[in-house]
């Protein structure tokens, strides 16, 4: 009489049992659900940043193509072909984002950015006008300013560098393109001012340092100001001052600076020797 009930109770046993084998798992699955989901975040993140542009834009086109709904891998693969340099296609990348239900102010505000880096400039400017005043951060004032730069809006420009260079604390960049700005206009001193201005804020720019020598020159100042530089720096903006002066007439000074320019490298200067060459059509050693 007592097996039905021992095998009752079994069966009740192995059905428990049974309920909390499933019960576990599904708890384990969920659990490493959410581990896939920080995996994946992490590994979006080293792919935009650490990670070989052209491998990050292979993983995003992977992803999009399994996810092609989610705007965060579209994203993704729009900023890798920018890093990657592949401009034309990251503009089309650009252009899906900002066509997404999802789209913010931020993705139209790249997507204006990819334009410009075609010299797409009347797209970029219609992309600007689309996004309203309140949107003010430093990416878009910048822009806009290379965008009224490109229309020699010159007040405009100024106007939106300034407000640009108040939104970041790294203004070295900005500031270069605003001396470029004045430089292009013929304002040299005020050209001088900014390329100083920026390497005061970052002394690793030498784009800066060589607008500075011609903002300089144009000025017919023919002395390197003091500079943090390598000897190969000072070389080169020697080699960069010795031409703006030959281009304003001033040979004799612009040859000696040249000469200058090949003593003070630390290699052989081949572009400064055949300049002076060209010049006076000596043998330089």
């Amino acid at each position: 009489m007592r097996h039905p009930i021992l095998l009752s109770l079994s069966a009740a046993a192995c059905v428990a049992l049974s309920a909390c084998a499933e019960s576990d798992s599904e708890t384990v699955d969920r659990k490493f659900q959410g581990v896939n989901v920080v995996d994946e975040s992490n590994l979006n993140d080293v792919m935009l940043t650490v990670a070989d542009p052209n491998e990050a834009v292979a993983y995003f086109q992977r992803a999009t193509s399994e996810q092609p709904d989610r705007i965060d891998l579209q994203r993704g693969l729009a900023k890798s072909l920018i890093r990657a340099k592949r401009n034309v296609e990251g503009a089309s990348a650009w252009a899906r984002v900002a066509a997404h239900p999802e789209a913010t102010d931020e993705d139209r505000v790249d997507l204006a950015d990819a334009y410009i880096r075609n010299s797409n400039w009347d797209r970029a400017e219609a992309i600007l006008d689309k996004i309203p005043p309140t949107f003010e951060t430093f990416k878009r004032y910048r822009l806009e300013a290379m965008v009224a730069d490109s229309n020699k809006e010159w007040e405009k420009a100024d106007s939106f560098y300034e407000t640009a260079v108040g939104l970041t604390t790294r203004p070295a960049g900005v500031m270069n393109n605003w001396g470029f700005s004045k430089l292009t206009r013929g304002d040299f001193a005020d050209a001088e001012r900014l390329f100083s201005d920026a390497i005061r804020q970052d002394q690793t720019i030498f784009t800066a340092k060589n607008n500075l020598i011609l903002a300089r020159g144009a000025q017919k100042k023919y002395t390197l100001p003091v500079l943090p530089m390598t000897q190969d720096e000072r070389a080169q903006l020697l080699y960069t001052l010795g031409l703006t002066a030959i281009k304003q007439g001033d040979v004799n000074t612009g040859k000696t600076l040249l000469r200058d320019a090949i003593e003070t490298h630390p290699q052989h200067f081949e572009a400064a020797v055949r300049s002076l060459r060209a010049l006076d059509g000596t043998v330089v050693n």
